[in-house]
C-alpha cells in the first residue's frame, strides 16, 4: 500500500481565505491540532508577507514536534531570508518557494520569457539550498503551462535538489484527465524523476479539486497539499479529509493510503470552523453536519436493517459518536467528566470546573443541553486572549416604533467599571455604539454573521465578527442563548485580540493605524 505525504495549507492559503485573519494563538492552536491529525508537513504561513505573519509562522515552529513544518516564499532572496528567520528553532524546516510558468502569467504578471523564469528559479532555488536541506519548488498554474516548458522546468528543479516538486492547478482549470495526464507525462520525460516526490495541490473553483487530486495520485502523485474543510482562495482547495477518507474507503482500487489519524478528523474540522469563522455546510462531505444523518423513511428503514446499505464508511471513523447521553441541569460533575471523556477531552481539574460552571448557567436556560453546546462551550476557551474589556451586564429598550438604546457597563483594564450608552439604527448597532463609548476605541465592523450552535428555540447563537482599524483586523466569537448577548461578547472578544495585535506592529507600521 502506497503511503501519499499530507501537506497541509491551512493556515497558510486556508487563511488567505476572505475574511480569515488567525492571531498567533489560533494558529498554534490548530497546528498542534493538525499534529494529532498526523499531517505530514504543515505550511505555517508567507514569512515575507508582513511582521506579524513572519513571527506567527515562527511560533508555530518552535510549537510543531511531530512534522515538517514549511514557509512560503516567492523566487526573491529577501522573501528566502524572511522564511530562514521565521523557522528559526523548528525541528524540521522546509522552504517551499514558487514561480508562475503558464504563458498568461509569464506575459501579464511575470513580464518574463521562458529563459528569464527559468534562470530566476533556479537562481532561487540555489540560494535557498543554502540555507535549506528541504526544498519544495511549485510551478504555479501549472495546469496551463505548456508540456515541454514544463518538464524543462521540473528536469532543473530535480538537478538543483529540490525534494518535492509541486505541479498545482492554481486556478480549478483542468479536468481530472487533464490533470493525471500531466504527472505521467512527467513520470516518463523528465530524467531522474525518481529522485524527487510529485505533489498535487488543487483548487475548487469548478468543484473538482478532490477528483483531480485523486487522478494526480493514479497517475504516481506522492504528496498532496490541501486545507481542513477545503477552505482557501476563491472557492477554496482540495479538501483533505474528503482525500483521506477516499483513499481509506477504496483503497483496493486507490492502492494508496495516508497516515493520518482518522478519528481526529472532525475535532480537527470544528477546530478550523470555529477560529476562521468559516461555517462547514451541512451537506458538505465527511465533516458536514449531515453527513451520517438519514431522513428518508427507506433509507432509515435500510440502516436499521444494516448500516451499510446507505453508509459507505461510519462516523466513528472519523472522531463522531452515535450514543447521545442527554445532560440537563440536574446532571452532575461526573456525568459531565464522562461526557467530555466521550468527546475527546480531557481537562485539567481547573478548567473542568470552570466548564462545569458555564455547563450549570447554560442548563438553567435550555431543557436539554447538546454535545454540540457542549463542544461549543469548551472549545469558545481554548484559545486565550487578554482580556482588556470585559462585559459585565447589558441593557437594551426596543420598540419597533421607537430609537433602539443600548446601556452597558464594562469591566477596563484596571477592572473599573465604565458604563456607557448609546443608540443606534437597531439593538446590536446601539450595543456596538455603546461599547465603543465604553472603551473609547474606533473601530470598523467589516463583518457580522450568527449561527445557531444547536437546535430549538432555546439553542445557543454564536456570533462572529470582524473589526478592522487601519491596518490592523481581528476576529471576534461570542456564544449565548440571548443573541444580543453573543453580540456585545463577540464585539468585545475582536476587540481585545485587535488591542493584542496592534502589539505586534512595528513603529512605522502604526502610523497607519
Amino acid at each position: 500500500m502506497r503511503k501519499i505525504y499530507v501537506f497541509d495549507t491551512t493556515l497558510r492559503d486556508g487563511e488567505q481565505s476572505p475574511g480569515v485573519n488567525l492571531n498567533t494563538l489560533e494558529k498554534v492552536e490548530i497546528a498542534h491540532q493538525l499534529e494529532k491529525l498526523g499531517i505530514d508537513r504543515m505550511e505555517a504561513g508567507f514569512p515575507a508577507a508582513s511582521p506579524g505573519d513572519l513571527a506567527a509562522v515562527n511560533a508555530v515552529a518552535r510549537a510543531v514536534k511531530n512534522a515538517t513544518v514549511i514557509g512560503l516564499s516567492r523566487s526573491r532572496e529577501a522573501d528566502i531570508d524572511a522564511v530562514k528567520e521565521a523557522l528559526q528553532g523548528a525541528q524540521d524546516p522546509c522552504i517551499h518557494i514558487f514561480l508562475a510558468t503558464s504563458p498568461i502569467h509569464r506575459k501579464h504578471k511575470l513580464r518574463m520569457d521562458k529563459a528569464q523564469v527559468l534562470e530566476t528559479a533556479q537562481s532561487a532555488i540555489r540560494y535557498a539550498k543554502k540555507h535549506f536541506s528541504k526544498l519544495e519548488f511549485s510551478l504555479e498554474d501549472a495546469g496551463r503551462t505548456e508540456y515541454d516548458f514544463l518538464a524543462e522546468v521540473v528536469g532543473m528543479a530535480v538537478r538543483e535538489g529540490a525534494n518535492v516538486v509541486n505541479i498545482p492547478d492554481t486556478v480549478g482549470y483542468l479536468n481530472p484527465s487533464e490533470y493525471g495526464a500531466i504527472f505521467k507525462y512527467l513520470k516518463e520525460n523528465v530524467p531522474d524523476i525518481e529522485r524527487v516526490q510529485l505533489s498535487a495541490h488543487c483548487h475548487n473553483d469548478l468543484g473538482m479539486a478532490t477528483a483531480n487530486t485523486l487522478a494526480a495520485i493514479q497517475n504516481g502523485a506522492d504528496q498532496i497539499e490541501g486545507t481542513i474543510n477545503g477552505i482557501g482562495e476563491r472557492a477554496g482547495n482540495t479538501a483533505i479529509e474528503e482525500v483521506a477518507l477516499a483513499l481509506e474507503t477504496r483503497s483496493e482500487f486507490f492502492g494508496a493510503k495516508t497516515s493520518l489519524v482518522l478519528s481526529e478528523i472532525s475535532r480537527t474540522s470544528r477546530l478550523v470552523s470555529k477560529l476562521t469563522g468559516m461555517v462547514v455546510p451541512g451537506n458538505k462531505a465527511i465533516v458536514g453536519a449531515n453527513a451520517f444523518a438519514h431522513e428518508s423513511g427507506i433509507h432509515q428503514d435500510g440502516m436499521l436493517k444494516e448500516k451499510t446499505t446507505y453508509e459507505i464508511m461510519t462516523p466513528e471513523t472519523i472522531g463522531l459518536k452515535e450514543s447521545k447521553l442527554v445532560l440537563g441541569k440536574h446532571s452532575g460533575r461526573h456525568a459531565f467528566r464522562d461526557k467530555l471523556s466521550d468527546l475527546g477531552y480531557d481537562l485539567p481539574d481547573e478548567d473542568l470546573n470552570t466548564a462545569f460552571a458555564k455547563f450549570k448557567d447554560l442548563a438553567d436556560k435550555k431543557k436539554e443541553v447538546s454535545d454540540e453546546d457542549i463542544l461549543a462551550l469548551i472549545e469558545e476557551k481554548l484559545v486565550k486572549t487578554p482580556e482588556v474589556f470585559r462585559l459585565q451586564t447589558i441593557y437594551v429598550t426596543y420598540g419597533n416604533e421607537a430609537t433602539p438604546t443600548a446601556k452597558v457597563v464594562i469591566n477596563g483594564p484596571e477592572e473599573q467599571p465604565i458604563t456607557a450608552s448609546a443608540e443606534g439604527n437597531g439593538s446590536v448597532d446601539a450595543i456596538y455604539n455603546a461599547i465603543d463609548s465604553a472603551t473609547g476605541e474606533e473601530v470598523t465592523l467589516s463583518d457580522y454573521s450568527i449561527k445557531s450552535v444547536s437546535r430549538g428555540k432555546d439553542a445557543q447563537g454564536e456570533v462572529h465578527v470582524v473589526l478592522t482599524q487601519g491596518i490592523v483586523a481581528a476576529q471576534g466569537r461570542g456564544l449565548s442563548t440571548d443573541i444580543l448577548e453573543a453580540s456585545a461578547r463577540a464585539y468585545l472578544d475582536a476587540l481585545n485580540k485587535l488591542i493584542e495585535k496592534r502589539k505586534t506592529y512595528t513603529l512605522r507600521d502604526r502610523a497607519t493605524l
